[in-house]
């Protein structure tokens, strides 16, 4: 295997300039980078990635703690964030926790300030104090729209604001003329998604309606468990015109159930999700949701970790994304006729 000196030499240059062209500065001249650039062709040289974090003390690599990529919310996040990780010249290195908050502390235990610059943590549960402990190891450590943030004014934090989207969901339906609703939330880490169950409770309140416990079912954030709610709930009240489901995988399952039992999608029953996975796109028909925007929630996130590592002067900092954006597809319509 070549050898950072046999390039240097072939390129009649310093190994000092050949590290320079690699780490693509600002330095070299161009004449210089194709001699070095030919040499680097020629020699079938490739970098030691790991024997050059050890001398910089810096790895060019991040990591993305989450929970579970089967998940389809997690892919499309990490399609953004790795592209914007690549822009600014770092790798990117994913994480799944199975949902087990044990294996994302061993992860940041193993992974921040050795193998990785910094790490963002998505969703995984490992609570703030546990982050907290491991800033001190001088690798910034962001949380990525963490539902319930303890700490928050001590931990880098992207904030979205799920009450509103849940809200936005409720006002939606309730335009609709809905008024016998069902809500399917979905049981995170921590306990159910609150701040969106909150903001569907509060449009509903604004127009005299209580939610009862009775509509709710708190079920895993998976296709099986929306269905599973959704014959739940039809089985105790078969009058409900429309279902609020708190992630779109869940909706989907929602939407499987009702097929089962012959419901029309909205003729019968409207359905409305949260998130905007391509999944809602796909589905027939179509899914209305709430968008959270995960482009712009990833491109945040992942910059903010990066600025963070290269200037960590600014640690901490909470950054507010734009407020999620109702969707309207095909799967809710006015309440049916005489319902």
């Amino acid at each position: 295997m070549a050898t950072l000196s046999e390039v240097a030499r072939l390129a009649g240059v310093t190994t000092a300039t050949v590290s320079n062209v690699l780490r693509n500065t600002q330095k070299v001249k161009p004449a210089t980078v194709q001699k070095v650039q030919e040499a680097i062709a020629a020699t079938g040289y490739r970098p030691n990635l790991m024997a050059r974090a050890l001398a910089e003390g810096k790895s060019s690599m991040v990591a993305l703690v989450l929970p579970d990529i089967n998940n389809p919310f997690y892919p499309e996040f990490v399609r953004v964030a790795e592209r914007v990780a690549r822009h600014r010249n770092y790798f990117l290195m994913v994480c799944n926790t199975d949902e087990r908050p044990d294996i994302g502390r061993a992860y940041l235990q193993q992974i921040a300030g050795t193998l990785a610059d910094g790490v963002l943590v998505l969703h995984t549960g490992i609570s703030a104090d546990d982050i907290n402990e491991l800033k001190t190891r001088r690798s910034p450590i962001v949380l990525a729209s963490e539902e319930q943030v303890d700490l928050a004014n001590q931990i880098p934090h992207v904030v979205v604001n799920f009450h509103r989207a849940g809200e936005i969901a409720g006002q939606h339906l309730l335009a609709l003329g809905h008024r016998r609703i069902g809500a399917i939330v979905g049981c995170g880490l921590e306990g159910m998604q609150l701040g969106r169950l909150n903001g569907f409770k509060s449009a509903l309140a604004a127009s005299g309606i209580t939610l009862d416990d009775a509509m709710v079912r708190n079920v895993s954030d998976t296709v099986a468990g929306g269905h599973e709610a959704t014959d739940a709930l039809l089985a105790q009240h078969p009058d409900l015109t429309a279902l609020f489901c708190t992630n779109d995988l869940m909706a989907y399952g929602a939407s499987q159930a009702l097929a089962d039992r012959g419901i029309r999608i909205p003729q019968d029953i409207s359905l409305i999700g949260v998130t905007d996975i391509q999944l809602a796109r796909d589905m027939r028909p179509a899914l209305t949701t709430v968008a959270l925007g995960i482009e712009q929630v990833a491109t945040i996130s992942i910059n903010l970790l990066l600025d963070l590592i290269e200037n960590p002067a600014h640690e901490p900092t909470i950054v507010h994304v734009p407020d999620p954006v109702l969707v309207v597809r095909a799967s809710t319509g006015p309440v049916r006729s005489g319902a």
